[in-house]
């Protein structure tokens, strides 16, 4: 399925984006949003698993979170540069589907894949409003580009409250099994920093975010550009 959506997350691998705001993107898919997810590579540089196991995990991911649509733009793992080819494939999907929203990963973080893709992201959100750029397809100016944590947190400018949804987001990481378990993986398989208790980090900073406003679990998120507001 394809078309307009409210919103359009991008991440640099599969799974960034449930790491990051699964919570909140079942929010919204259960109020009726349109949510998609891009991801720029099939992280074939991954030490566990193979890209064909990894889609279908990030299928069942996309399945639990009731995401419209999830697309791969087949860019290379640990070969996310500032490239006019790969700025304009965002650009295209961005204007694909026509997102009041999108999101990427902010743009502090250890894994140099998630920064690269932040990068990108911003560059093509840019682009896609020049009517001038790629002129085959047409101009769509994004309302609102906001920024995600995956493994480190800093501090926030908005917060969502996903209580209601952090189960959710559990059920759809756990989908990722061979990235985050070690029962049953066989001798193909190595010690990474995700298969050594990552979800009970994941599970401890939303608790964190949380605790700032005195609910269970939230996400934090981050804008480069300050809210218009008409009365406080």
């Amino acid at each position: 399925m394809s078309g307009r959506l409210d919103i359009l997350i991008f991440g640099a691998h599969p799974d960034d984006a449930e790491i990051g705001m699964g919570g909140t993107i079942f929010k919204h898919t259960s109020a009726g949003y349109r949510v998609g997810i891009c991801d720029l590579t099939y992280a074939e540089m991954s030490s566990n698993g193979t890209v064909e196991i990894r889609q279908q995990e990030a299928a069942d991911a996309s399945r639990v979170l009731g995401l419209t649509e999830r697309s791969n733009l087949g860019l290379p793992d640990r070969g996310l540069w500032m490239s006019p080819e790969s700025v304009k494939a965002i650009t295209l999907e961005i204007r694909r589907h026509k997102p009041r929203i999108v999101f990427a990963p902010y743009w502090e973080d250890r894994h140099p894949d998630h920064i690269a893709c932040s990068r990108l992201v911003q560059e093509a959100v840019f682009n896609a409003k020049l009517r001038r750029y790629a002129p085959e397809s047409e101009a769509h100016t994004v309302e609102q580009c906001f920024f995600y944590f995956i493994n480190d947190v800093y501090e926030s400018d908005i917060m969502v409250d996903i209580t209601g949804a952090h189960d959710v987001k559990m059920d759809a990481l756990k989908a990722y099994r061979t990235q985050f378990e070690t029962v049953g993986a066989g001798n193909d398989f190595v010690a990474t920093p995700l298969n050594q208790g990552y979800l009970e980090r994941v599970e401890a900073k939303d608790r964190m975010l949380g605790q700032k406003h005195m609910v269970p679990y939230a996400e934090g998120f981050v804008s480069r550009l300050p809210f218009l507001i008409d009365l406080f």
